[in-house]
Formats: structure tokens, sequence, C-alpha cells
């Protein structure tokens, strides 16, 4: 009895030892909000706004009006040149092969960004599926095992692997339909009911071919690429029952793993800097809306960490690993032994004195390619009123480098797995 009664003390002593460490930690996390309030606004004075125009978006609103009115549901294949039967299969057949894994398909956003340099959305896109790839290794990297079981992490990584895979099955033919278009002078729009492409895209890619407006179009590419997986994905029994609503999904908010964040060169320091947002709410459709059109002034309209993303992106291949922005925290080797037991190693944002990088795999380490299922062939648009009120301004965060709060993260995420191992916990149960 006395035993037990010891080890029980014995625990307790560790656990408020760690608790102890908490009001401290949470000046950390002010200090770093001050600093990054303070660097975000001095970025924010070499910012360029971007704007949507009204006249340009009622000219929309009429179009998709006599969209709604004209559309018929089965695509006219019987229109179509043999010719033009050829591209829509070697687009289909390119697009299957690029969305085998989420390696494939953010190289293919990266590639076809710097081909046509005014798809603004193909670059966001390639960033938001580089941070898809990091949270999908994190499932296998050192810290996260302590806090959730394998199963939590399996279905947490088919999620991740579901949405992303969907909106690239959706989106790229998209882009490879207009890149054929510029090379061949020809608008192709009338071929994108051979993708499945929801009738809200159409006017909008014709409104592109004719003024070029990027900012539209990326606004339209993420309105329509969050409906497309609202009832395919975060409405669908499944991901609702086994993952979203699910206290291991949850664990993500006060951890800030479900941050995007884009990796740039400073101007000042010369050193890797982090720019980016922390998404709350997940399960919102409006709210992912606004963090896209967020993540999007963010990249494009801010001018330092434009140029600063896209040197890295030229540079550091996408591996999944995190270690392809931070290789002073996280390694992508394979561990050398076999310690459960996780040890601090983290001081801020740097390794203590002799301790082991944080392991990072590879995607290709990590998960195996998964085939994608049909996505289904209903469209979610069913008229202009549902979408206009996304389409009226496009704002800057007031916060937006976070360098410092991501460093912060991962400290939380290292005290609540020695907190868990102290208590003698247990992954959390299903």
């Amino acid at each position: 009895m006395n035993e037990e009664n010891n080890s029980k003390g014995s625990t307790l002593k560790r656990v408020l030892a760690i608790i102890s460490r908490i009001p401290a930690f949470i000046k950390d996390i002010v200090a770093a909000k001050l600093r990054a309030r303070a660097a975000s606004e001095t970025l924010a004075m070499d910012s360029r706004p971007f704007m949507l125009s009204a006249e340009r978006v009622r000219e929309l609103a009429v179009e998709w009006g006599e969209e709604r009115r004209e559309h018929t549901t089965s695509a006219s294949t019987e229109e179509w040149s043999e010719e033009e039967r050829r591209l829509i299969e070697r687009i289909r057949e390119e697009t299957v092969q690029a969305n085998r894994n989420n390696v494939t398909r953010t190289e293919a956003y990266r590639s076809i960004y710097f081909r046509k340099p005014e798809l603004h959305w193909a670059m966001l896109a390639h960033l938001v599926s580089r941070n898809g790839g990091w949270n999908m290794t994190d499932l296998k990297g050192d810290l996260l095992p302590h806090l959730l079981s394998l199963k939590q992490r399996q279905n947490i990584f088919e999620l991740l692997e579901r949405a992303n895979a969907l909106i690239f099955q959706d989106a790229y033919p998209q882009l490879l339909l207009y890149e054929a278009g510029r090379r061949e002078g020809k608008l192709l729009t009338h071929l994108l009911p051979a993708f499945g492409v929801s009738r809200f895209m159409g006017p909008v890619w014709k409104q592109f071919w004719r003024y070029n407006d990027s900012a539209l179009l990326t606004t339209a590419l993420i309105i329509n690429e969050q409906h497309y997986i609202e009832k395919r994905i975060v409405q669908h029994p499944h991901y609702r029952n086994h993952v979203l609503n699910k206290s291991s999904f949850h664990i993500q908010i006060p951890l800030q793993t479900n941050a995007v964040i884009m990796p740039y060169r400073s101007r000042q320091s010369g050193g890797l800097k982090l720019a980016g947002l922390v998404i709350e709410n997940f399960s919102s459709l409006e709210e992912r809306i606004e963090f896209g059109k967020r993540l999007y002034m963010i990249l494009f309209g801010v001018q330092p960490v434009h140029e600063g993303v896209l040197n890295f992106v030229r540079a550091v291949p996408h591996s999944g690993s995190r270690a392809d922005y931070a290789p002073h925290l996280f390694t992508k080797a394979k561990p050398q032994g076999n310690d459960s037991l996780y040890k601090e190693r983290l001081i801020e944002c740097c390794l203590k004195a002799g301790a082991a990088p944080l392991r990072s795999p590879c995607l290709s380490d990590a998960w195996e390619d998964h085939a994608i299922e049909p996505a289904g062939s209903a469209d979610w648009f069913d008229g202009e009123n549902e979408v206009c009120h996304y389409l009226k301004e496009l704002p800057l965060p007031r916060i937006f480098e976070i360098t410092d709060e991501h460093c912060l993260g991962l400290n939380k995420i290292e005290l609540a797995v020695i907190a868990a191992q102290k208590a003698g916990m247990k992954p959390i149960s299903e």
C-alpha cells in the first residue's frame, strides 16, 4: 500500500513539475504574439492590396444566371472533335499520374505555376499541399504518436489524403485545360464538363480569359474547391464520426498543428522565416474560404513574403518532411534505437546540446499511396446568391509572421508529450 501511495505521489510530483512551467510558457506565448504583430506590421508596409472588381463580380452573377438556365446535366460529347477527345484523355491521364500522392500533386502545382505564373491559385495550392504533406508525416514522427493511437493517426491521414486528392482531381484539369487553350490560342471552357467541373467555374474561366484577373480567379477557385469538399469530406458521415468529431482531431487547435506555414527567406537576416495562419474551425465552410483568401493575400500581397516563398519553392523540392524547411530541428533519417520514452529536446526553436533532431520522415517512408475513390458527380452550385458575398474583399490579416509562434507550437506538443508520459497516460482512446 505504501509503495502504491509512493508511486502515486511520485507521479503527481512529476506532473506538477511539468505544470509549474506553464505560467512561464504563457509569458513566452504573449511575447511571441507581440513580436509577430510587430514583424507583421513591418512586412505589411511593403504590401500591395488586391481588389475584387465589383463590376466583374456583377458580370459573373449575370453569367451564372444564364449558365443555370441553359445548363444540361450531360456533356455534349458528340460535339467534341477528335482532337478535343484526345486532349481530354491526355489531361485525365496526367491528372491521375500526378495525383498518386501528396508529393506528386505538390510538384504538379509548382510546375504549372512556373509555366503559367498568372495562375496564382496553383502556387497557393502548392504551399497548402506542402503543409498537407507535413501534417501527414507528423503522424509518423517523434511527437504525435505519443498522443494519438495508430488508428486515430490512420483516420486523420485518410481525411488529409482524401481532401487533398479530391481538390487536385477537380482543380488540376482546369489548370491544364487553360494551359492548353493558351497554347492553342482558343478558349476551351466548353470542355470543362468532361472533367465534372462545377458550372460555377465556366463563367469564371471565360472572364479570366478576357481580363486576366488573377485575384478574382484565385478567389473563385478557393470558393469552388472548399464547396467541392464540403459534402464529400466535411459533412460526410464517415469523416465526421471517425475524425472531425473526435478529440484526437480537436487536439490540433491548442497544439497549432492545423497551421498553414509558408517558409520565406528574410531580406534583413537572410534566415528562413515563416508566414501563415492557424485555422480554428476546419468544419466551417465560411472559415475555410476566408482562411484561403487571407493566405492568398499574405502570399501574393506582401512582397517580401512572396519573393522569399518563391525562392524557397525553387530551391527546396517537397519531400513531406519538415526537414525541408527546418533541417536544424528535424531529420528524415530513421531512428537508430527503439527507445519509446521521449526525452525533452527543445529550447524555444533550438535543440538542446547533444539532443537528437526530431524525426520527420519523407512521405514515401511514412505512408503508402492510396487509391482514389470516385468523388461523385453532384454539382454544389445552384445559384449566385450563395457565393457573391465571398467576392467583396481580400483582407490582409493583422498578424501573419508566425516564426516564433510555430516554434512555441512545437514546444507545446513536446510539453504535452512529456506531461502524458509523466502521468503514465496511454494514447487517447477511440
